[in-house]
């Protein structure tokens, strides 16, 4: 953990974390995060999305003990706020929606179009393990789903392999992602059979979670990843890449140009 520095600590001292936040996102401010966000994350963020930036950074500036958001904008920008915050601002901006089997026709695709022609195309027998990136992994459903669908694919082919590849841009839903424990009420759309085979309740029976089994945690490797970067930095020779769930938040150039 990185230990801040300067005002931000001063601030810490100053106020309990719990005060409400004084003033809203002043124009200027805005402009300057809505810059950075767009230019950097690839995310559009015009005026009308002020409220929505306001909202979603209180919790990161009364955390840190900031009276307002002035304070807090130039400790971003500071460079000890690159260091130590501005990931954090990155998380609490940026959209991590998803669900098991999110778009389901992608799945029903994967197995019932891609596995059967990849077999023909390697005549039958894999020579080598079908690689699978989830670009904009989020918390973790997406892959997983991937896993569990190409873990009963590998049922049937027992010669079958496959690597499964999973980003994203927020290093906290990573995190989430990696644990792989999630409500039980997630789960709702994962059908029965896959919920006996590849996923555990909670024995504390007051807690409606569920976590992944280790077989299909280890089945998926998390990475960090900016789609806005100039080279991402993984390997070039998958066979599929799921990234509607990602690029639909992207303007048309901006995804013309990831593609």
């Amino acid at each position: 953990m990185v230990e801040r520095r300067g005002k931000a600590a001063e601030h810490d001292r100053a106020r309990p974390a719990s005060d409400p936040v004084s003033g809203g996102l002043s124009e200027q401010d805005f402009r300057r995060l809505a810059r950075y966000i767009e230019s950097e994350l690839g995310i559009r963020m015009p005026e009308t999305k002020r409220v929505m930036l306001e909202a979603r950074l209180q919790k990161r500036v009364r955390k840190l003990g900031f009276p307002g958001f002035e304070g807090y904008v130039d400790y971003v920008f500071s460079r000890d706020g690159r260091e130590a915050e501005l990931i954090n601002m990155i998380d609490a901006v940026t959209t991590n929606k998803t669900d098991f089997f999110r778009e389901a026709d992608h799945f029903d695709f994967l197995i019932d179009t891609i596995l059967p022609e990849t077999a023909r195309a390697q005549g039958g027998s894999p020579l080598r393990p079908l690689k699978v990136w989830s670009a904009g992994c989020s918390t973790g459903e997406e892959p997983y789903t991937l896993a569990m669908v190409l873990e009963e694919h590998r049922s049937v082919v027992p010669d079958f392999r496959y690597q499964i590849l999973a980003t994203d841009l927020s290093s906290q839903v990573l995190d989430q992602a990696v644990s792989a424990v999630y409500d039980e009420s997630k789960a709702e759309t994962v059908p029965l059979s896959f919920k006996k085979k590849y996923m555990l309740r909670s024995k504390d029976h007051d807690k409606a979670l569920v976590r992944m089994k280790p077989e299909i945690r280890s089945r998926v490797r998390f990475a960090r990843l900016n789609f806005m970067d100039e080279h991402y930095g993984v390997e070039t020779d998958f066979d599929v890449i799921f990234c509607r769930n990602v690029i639909i938040y992207f303007e048309r150039p901006v995804q013309e140009r990831i593609l």
